[in-house]
């Protein structure tokens, strides 16, 4: 019996991948067929040995954590053991400056988080229980969205969080080194990053340490005082959870190690599975690619050579043309797509010259071709412009550049072809058919979504500085795509615009531009409210036809926000076939963003977040034209609001809170504030 009994315990120790007690375990990599680890969600274990909790998909979930719980506290006095872990971690996403949303280190009572949301819950929580003290959750967060709902510090951190997404305390992701020299860490590079999470429980003290190295720093970069006693059961699970939101990063967990009442056991780098992509090469591959390498590039400066050759001989071709990226096209292979740039091609004209209808032979695509008017106020430097930054733009919501070409005085931009034109054609233009409310819901959350990719997923910022129906183009599925970047301007993150003087279309000018002559994401976001009123009422910004009341868009569709009337201002043609849900937050987030102040306007990313029902809108809305001096800093300001047409009216009444339910709306108000009163005094 005795020697069956060591048998047994024998068996069972080679069944454990590391240790022979249940509170420590080491993973290098999770291809051993001994480890046994659960997953849920979209979690995986690919064939290389790494545990990808997520992929580059919206909205998704994924878990992975030890399947027996262990013990976490001392069941005779209940004070809760001290453990360590160490685990690499690669996020890479989709886009590379947006994450989409992070993951978390996971100690949960439970493995069932059937009622968890994706994006900022992180798979762990939703909206009713978040900051529940039933949840028994403890987290790292390892954040790279920054949501102001849970009072983020920015889109690349560090937080312990406790029964909620708000973090107890955070940090911007770092590492020391061993000179006490602190350095920023992107959690989002795409690189391996080890992470070390330690808890005393004779102090009750927590450290969070990050390296993008196999040697632990010296110093963390979150240490907080905690006792986790009231939150820890007597055994727990631990692991693992990530989610995606409307953004996403593929998120990989390349080993780990836990230990209770110790120190868990380091990770080298070195020696765990390598993430999809790029594989090491040996010496011979490294060779042989090096010369492979070499003769790729001989021979493409060859060919370079007798190309450029070829197109100076056909097209004069100056110093500043060889800095732009995209595609040369010649003069005559447009020429030939277009048919000569007939009158029968022509699919519609502007202020900026006239676009035609090509097909490019090798290979046979179609394209659109905007050749720019020689009268036309858009001259090289706005051609410059419209190359340089949305030549370099990939998002799924901006239309694609392809190429340019110049010849002389001719100016020609090639774009892919949007078969269904610009979204103004739907909405005036007496159009054979009317978009319904999913249409347009639809198209208007992909203008969104491009617009926040120009403003934080792109290298630089871009601000369009021409948002408009009209520069909306439909792809053949009627997604929303921003065009028309000719007025473009590019800074660095982190720095202030310079000023410079005011275009745009009148009524989707901010009204600070006048001023300032400083155009912003604000003013980008101002102009996408105006859209926003435009595609929900059918209605331009400025309605010269309409009576006085109703000359102004915004104005109009406030003064039935505050009489309650507001499904009036919808546009008719919909004869009533809307979500009114949908309908509302539209509208309301119309007004938000056509606000007098730009401080009191959402950002890009708050609205998709708002749209994707991600963030919860406030009842609370301000009369677009501002209760307050909305940092004008004089009388001016004011005036200059007045001439952008923006709104020509405030209203005698601050705020009101508008609940709706079903065709019912209920209003509340907010006494006038002083500045509105000082105003009419003016």
């Amino acid at each position: 019996m005795n020697s069956f009994l060591i048998l047994l315990s024998a068996i069972s120790f080679f069944s454990i991948p590391v240790s022979s007690q249940l509170d420590e375990f080491t993973y290098n990599g999770f291809n051993d067929p001994k480890i046994n680890i659960s997953l849920s969600g979209v979690a995986q274990i690919d064939k290389n040995g790494i545990l990808q909790l997520t992929n580059e998909t919206r909205r998704l979930i994924g878990h992975s954590f030890f399947p027996s719980p262990l013990e976490f506290k001392n069941s005779t006095n209940g004070t809760v053991f001290s453990f360590s872990t160490c685990f690499a971690f690669v996020i890479v996403p989709e886009y590379p400056r947006l994450g989409g949303h992070g993951l978390a280190f996971t100690i949960s009572s439970s493995q069932d988080f059937k009622s968890a949301l994706p994006s900022q819950y992180l798979g762990l929580l939703n909206s009713s229980d978040v900051g529940n003290n039933s949840n028994h959750l403890f987290a790292v967060e390892f954040d790279t969205v920054q949501d102001f709902e849970f009072g983020d510090i920015n889109d690349n951190h560090v937080g312990i969080d406790v029964n909620s997404l708000a973090s107890n305390k955070s940090a911007a992701a770092a590492y020391f080194t061993d000179d006490s020299a602190k350095h920023d860490l992107n959690l989002k590079s795409g690189k391996p990053i080890l992470a070390w999470i330690e808890y005393d429980s004779i102090t009750s003290v927590l450290n969070v340490t990050l390296s993008p190295s196999s040697t632990k720093p010296r110093l963390p970069i979150l240490s907080y005082q905690m006792d986790l006693s009231p939150i820890i059961e007597e055994t727990m699970y631990v692991g693992f959870s990530a989610s995606t939101g409307l953004l996403a990063s593929s998120h990989y967990v390349l080993g780990w190690s836990f230990k209770m009442n110790g120190d868990a056991n380091s990770l080298n780098l070195g020696s765990l599975p390598s993430i999809p992509g790029p594989e090491k090469k040996n010496k011979v591959a490294i060779i042989t690619g090096s010369v492979l390498a070499s003769v790729f590039v001989l021979t493409s400066i060859i060919l370079a050579f007798f190309m450029v050759k070829k197109i100076k001989n056909a097209d004069k071709i100056e110093e500043w043309e060889h800095e732009i990226g995209p595609h040369r096209y010649s003069y005559q292979e447009l020429k030939q797509a277009t048919r000569g740039f007939k009158d029968s091609e022509l699919l519609g004209f502007g202020g900026f010259g006239r676009v035609y209808k090509g097909t490019l032979r090798n290979p046979r695509t179609e394209v659109a071709v905007k050749r720019i008017s020689h009268e036309s106020r858009q001259g090289i430097r706005e051609f410059v412009s419209e190359i340089s930054s949305i030549g370099r733009l990939r998002h799924r919501n901006l239309v694609q550049l392809l190429g340019w070409c110049r010849r002389g005085a001719d100016l020609l931009l090639v774009y892919d072809f949007m078969p269904n034109g610009s979204l103004d054609k739907f909405l005036f233009d007496n159009p054979k058919s009317v978009l319904n409310w999913e249409q347009r819901f639809k198209i208007i959350k992909g203008v969104a979504s491009g617009l926040l990719y120009l403003h934080e997923g792109y290298e630089q910022i871009v601000l369009h500085r021409d948002v408009k129906a009209s520069n909306v183009l439909l792809d053949t599925e009627l997604n929303g795509r921003v065009g028309d970047f000719g007025l473009a301007r590019l800074y660095d993150h982190g720095s202030n615009p310079s000023t410079t003087r005011v275009v745009g279309t009148m009524g989707y000018l901010a009204p600070e531009l006048p001023r300032t002559g400083r155009a912003t994401t604000g003013s980008d976001v101002f102009a996408f409210g105006a859209l926003l009123l435009e595609v929900a009422c059918g209605r331009r910004p400025i309605e010269h036809k309409a009576g006085p009341e109703e000359l102004v868009l915004v104005d109009w569709v406030w003064d039935n926000w505050r009489e309650g009337t507001i499904f009036n201002v919808v546009d008719q043609r919909l004869n009533s076939e809307f979500d009114k849900n949908e309908v509302l937050m539209l509208l309301k987030l119309g007004l938000m963003c056509s606000n007098n102040v730009p401080s009191a306007r959402p950002s890009m990313r708050q609205v998709v977040s708002y749209m994707e029902g991600e963030t919860e809108m406030s009842n609370i809305l301000t009369a677009p034209g501002g209760n307050h001096d909305g940092g004008f800093g004089g009388d001016g300001g004011f005036d200059d609001y007045l001439h952008s047409y923006a709104s020509s009216s405030f209203e005698k009444t601050s705020s009101y809170t508008v609940t709706a339910s079903g065709d019912n709306i209920s209003i509340s108000t907010s006494p006038l504030s002083l500045i509105n009163s000082s105003r009419e005094a003016r």
